[in-house]
């Protein structure tokens, strides 16, 4: 951010800038002016030169801001949810699950670990280029376990996630009507983390599909590195 305003926002400033006078340098009459007063078109190469090279700084200056908003909006993650652990018996854990537009849940869960799972629709080019967001759906949250002996024997916790909030497939054939053809691929994704008493976490989308969790504060961090991870 450069004085609270964008990178991308001062290059396509710039390119407005130097746009106005290459249209003017490139297609403006600068001749002598009639007997109506009016001005007499004539070609001046050098003048027009300049306008074609002012013409083309702005368009480089265009792509440039273009292609840094790409480039923004494909590592930009979206926050879906909140999630905060805490730990009943050893094996058992209440996950507390805070998202937008719903109240609090609180789901059991026994393990040492927590995991997300969602369906995904992934767009191909050029509507990816264009900036039409993943469409997912979270389906699920079990807990499980990391030794894979203790998955097989130990009793298992899922709950169906279907109340969560999805985005709206009306409002996008609104907004990018053209678009919804050009499915790249239909998939599951998922992300897990350990389950640690007073940990909390972050949940994301990211423009290309995929779910990942953070540690949401230093105490979290603090607490996910003693434990190994």
């Amino acid at each position: 951010m450069i004085y609270g305003f964008a990178p991308f926002v001062w290059m396509a400033l710039a390119a407005l800038i130097v746009l106005v006078p290459g249209l003017a340098l490139l297609f403006g009459r600068g001749g002598p002016r009639d007997a109506s007063g009016r001005r007499v078109f004539r070609l001046r190469p050098v003048r027009r030169l300049f306008g074609i090279l002012l013409v083309a700084l702005a368009a480089v200056s265009a792509m440039l801001a273009l292609t840094l908003v790409q480039f923004l909006r494909l590592t930009t993650d979206t926050p879906v949810a909140s999630v905060q652990i805490h730990e009943q018996t050893p094996g058992q854990f209440l996950l507390t699950a805070e998202v937008p537009g719903k109240p609090e849940r609180i789901y059991p869960l026994s393990g040492d670990q927590w995991q997300i799972d969602a369906k995904v629709v992934r767009w191909r080019l050029p509507a990816l280029l264009a900036g039409v967001p993943p469409l997912y759906r979270f389906e699920r949250l079990s807990g499980r376990y990391s030794d894979t002996a203790r998955e097989q024997a130990e009793p298992r916790s899922v709950h169906a996630l279907s109340d969560w909030p999805v985005p709206d497939l009306a409002i996008l054939k609104r907004v990018f009507p053209n678009w919804l053809p050009f499915v790249d691929v239909q998939y599951g994704s998922a992300a897990y983390m350990p389950m640690l008493d007073g940990a909390r976490y972050r949940v994301y989308m990211d423009p290309r599909g995929a779910v990942v969790i953070r540690p949401d504060g230093q105490a979290t961090e603090d607490a996910l590195r003693r434990s190994g991870w």
